[in-house]
């Protein structure tokens, strides 16, 4: 019954007989680039770490660990890092790899152009020490910076400067959007955006292979019905996601498995915070009623989680009332409950804002980028019409969504967002602190939420030794965060991966699948 035209001409791609060491696997997102440095998001550097790597890496255990250096250390009183670089790497067109591709790599994904320049918010400079030592200085003593850049990946000096490349450029693109040159396990033989990419093993990977992949290729397949009549038919070996209605279905199949976890991520609504007034109203064109934390929490109260969870996510999900999961560091467990959904007090909460009849908004929303995004949206939209707050959805792909989003083109929105360090300082640096460019911070805050005392606070959390201090601060920032209602966090996504039965990987919770640790058996 799945069996679209669609899905017809997909299949007809794979009517060879395939070696049992080919994989072949299928998202819903194709990644946005091959460029590491031109977008922050999942989908890009999720695939990327098959191709790149970074001075440090996490393991299947999500723990820190040597990658590009093989060890490093803190410079004096809290001045910086040191980090010892492996000897003996090389690019996958045959280049060294060594200190000044460190120096490079900075001041590229640094740059004003660099979806990645708020990682380096607090790195004043890098100082080639020799060809294999690299000093990385910090503004403050930082003890988290070398698990914040297990994603920060080198690029060849060289190679970049031949293919001017120098810069990232993720509104046009250039030499680096399509092609690759990186250290890593796999490269790239075939990028065909939103058709497929295909990656086959690096001979000369400095590691030990675990995977037996010869030929790897990511096919996207928007429409998950079709991506999982490719499962079951055998023509592709792994889905990323799995559906939620037909999970209970795929685990008494014996030909596949369903791998189920708790993803670092958290699915919340944004707000437009500091707009003068509404971009799609019918009714409030001069005011931004969303700037009133009463109008926040109405938002809060009215949407009930309990309902989105029993019905669309099919009881796979979890509530959360902070935009870090329970299991992350510097979760603060005394603020644990969230707003009840409770219709009358959103009602009670906008006729006190000056809103008794409510108002109409626009609500962005992706439609391939979260589990059910579209259908979270739409009952969310249901909901809040219930109380009087009329949503127009806009639900598009993700591609489209993130312009959308950076041109401030939105009233409410949905944003998903894991913690790539698995610690609370990750969200309030991007999400909650003040938007500065020149400070490389609150690079997804859309809405431009700004709180002094929330600034003040995190280059103190980042620097803080002593855990039971820094977590005092953590959870003075959280209450602020849920008092001021910056965001309203939902829920906590699940991983739903289905393979066929003879696939082993791996699935961490940042939702990265690393082809490193697939075996075809």
């Amino acid at each position: 019954m799945f069996r679209t035209a669609r899905f017809a001409a997909f299949a007809a791609l794979f009517a060879s007989s395939l070696p049992a060491e080919e994989f072949r696997w299928a998202v819903t997102t194709d990644p946005q680039t091959m460029d590491p440095h031109a977008v922050n998001s999942t989908p890009v550097l999720g695939f990327l770490n098959n191709v790149y790597e970074g001075l440090v890496r996490r393991g299947k255990d999500m723990q820190v660990e040597p990658s590009l250096a093989t060890s490093w250390a803190p410079i004096g009183d809290g001045e910086g890092w040191r980090f010892t670089l492996r000897e003996g790497v090389t690019f996958h067109d045959g280049a060294t790899f060594n200190a000044e591709d460190v120096l490079f790599s900075y001041q590229r994904a640094a740059d004003e152009a660099a979806d990645t320049r708020s990682w380096f918010a607090s790195v004043s400079d890098v100082v080639i020490v020799d060809d294999y030592t690299v000093d990385i200085m910090t503004s403050a003593p930082n003890p988290i910076f070398p698990g914040s850049i297990a994603n920060w990946m080198m690029l060849d000096a060289d190679w970049a400067a031949a293919n001017n490349t120098t810069v990232p450029d993720k509104e046009n693109g250039n030499y680096a959007t399509l092609n690759t040159n990186g250290t890593g396990p796999f490269r790239l033989t075939t990028r065909e955006p939103g058709l497929r990419t295909v990656l086959e093993p690096f001979e000369g990977w400095w590691d030990t292979a675990e995977h037996n992949v010869t030929r790897a290729e990511l096919t996207p397949i928007q429409n998950p019905a079709t991506a999982l009549a490719a499962l079951l038919s055998g023509d592709v070996d792994f889905i990323n996601p799995v559906p939620i209605q037909d999970v209970a279905r795929l685990q008494q199949n014996a030909d596949v498995n369903v791998i189920q976890g708790v993803e670092a991520r958290v699915i919340m609504l944004g707000f437009p915070h500091e707009a003068d007034a509404l971009k799609y109203s019918s009714d409030v064109t001069d005011a931004n009623p969303f700037a009133d934390p009463r109008v926040r929490l109405a938002v809060a109260h009215a949407v009930n989680v309990p309902a989105i969870l029993q019905t669309i996510m099919r009881g796979n999900a979890e509530a959360v009332s902070q935009m870090i999961t329970p299991t992350m560091s510097g979760y603060s467990a005394a603020l644990a409950d969230r707003p009840a959904h409770d219709p009358d007090q959103a009602r009670a909460l906008l006729a006190e804002a000056g809103y008794p009849d409510g108002f109409s908004f626009g609500l962005k929303c992706p439609n391939n980028r979260y589990l059910n995004d579209e259908a979270v949206c739409q009952a969310i939209t249901g909901m809040l019409a219930q109380v009087g707050m009329r949503a127009t959805l806009d639900a598009m792909p993700v591609q489209n969504y993130w312009p959308e989003l950076r041109a401030d083109n939105h009233d409410m929105y949905l944003l998903g967002w894991s913690s790539g360090t698995l610690d609370a300082e990750h969200p309030i640096r991007f999400l909650a602190a003040t938007p500065d460019e020149e400070a490389r911070l609150g690079s997804w805050n859309f809405g431009g939420y700004s709180n002094a005392r929330v600034d003040e606070l995190l280059p103190l959390i980042q620097s803080e030794i002593d855990p039971a201090a820094r977590q005092a601060m953590l959870d003075e920032t959280h209450k602020i965060l849920q008092d001021e209602v910056a965001y309203v966090p939902l829920y906590v996504q699940p991983l739903l991966w289905g393979t066929r039965s003879n696939i082993t990987l791996a699935q961490r919770p940042d939702d990265f699948f690393l082809l490193r640790w697939a075996r075809v058996n």
